[in-house]
C-alpha cells in the first residue's frame, strides 16, 4: 500500500527510510495541492460569508 512491497529484500532500516520519504513527499503534495485551492477559492467563500 506505500510502496515499499517493491523492497522485498531491503533491510528494515530502507524500508521505513523509504516509508519516511514517501510520506514526507505525501505530506508536500497535500500542503501545495490545499494551498492552491485555497487561493483559488478562499476570496470566493469568504465574500459569500461576508454578503450574509
Amino acid at each position: 500500500m506505500t510502496g515499499t512491497e517493491i523492497l522485498v529484500g531491503a533491510s528494515p532500516s530502507i524500508q521505513a527510510l523509504a516509508v519516511i520519504a514517501i510520506v514526507l513527499l505525501e505530506a508536500i503534495v497535500l500542503y501545495v495541492g490545499y494551498g492552491t485551492i485555497e487561493e483559488a477559492v478562499g476570496p470566493a467563500v469568504l465574500d459569500s460569508l461576508v454578503k450574509r
